[in-house]
């Protein structure tokens, strides 16, 4: 099924790192949708996921500035201890409010702001993980026309998080292996809204 999506925004905790790395590397330098990264990890975590994703990604990975413009070909990362809203001028926002489901960034806060600017141009997808942070997430992306994919439980290190989408979903659009996931993101309609760097 071809969509015309303008951003794909992923959420994940345990045993979420070494499928971020399965997917991005694979990706090619023609690749223009921006890919936003949700990842739960320890809150004086040093800025090291940059660099150990620009490592095997051929699109630059740069940590979130704030007022920053999203940008095409480009992959973002929530900083460790944010909350990151997206504004509806295609800018991004932190905030350190209080945690949601225990986290900080919350997938839940960035995935139900981005579905409110982008709506049936907005690629939600949930990865695993420990607790139900997401769920709430990747049903307002439903909510909103958007296109919702789970990683197969099967697939994940922890089963709790792709379980709770699931769970709350009824049905997603996709439930992928990482691999396959990266091949449908090739699939999706090139973004005519992301912007030259």
């Amino acid at each position: 099924m071809k969509r015309d999506i303008e951003l794909i925004v992923i959420g994940g905790s345990s045993g979420s790192l070494d499928v971020v790395i399965e997917m991005l590397k694979d990706l090619e330098k023609d690749f223009e949708l921006p890919i936003i990264l949700v990842l739960h990890r320890l809150k004086n975590t040093r800025a090291y996921l940059a660099d150990l994703f620009n490592r095997y990604c051929v699109l630059e990975v740069k940590e979130i500035e704030e007022k920053e413009e999203i940008k095409k070909g480009t992959v973002y990362i929530v900083p460790a201890n944010y909350h990151l809203l997206i504004e509806s001028d295609h800018t991004f926002s932190l905030t350190v409010s209080e945690k949601v489901n225990f986290s900080r960034p919350s997938i839940d806060v960035t995935f139900e702001s981005a579905a409110i600017i982008f709506q049936e141009k907005l690629a939600g997808v949930i990865l695993t993980g420990a607790n139900r942070d997401g769920a709430a997430g990747i049903n307002a992306v439903k909510r909103m026309g958007g296109l919702c994919i789970v990683q197969d439980p099967k697939t994940a290190t922890m089963k709790t998080m792709p379980e709770s989408a699931i769970q709350i979903l009824g049905t997603p659009d996709y439930v992928f292996s990482p691999s396959e996931m990266t091949i449908f993101f090739k699939t999706l309609k090139k973004s005519n809204y992301a912007k030259e760097i």
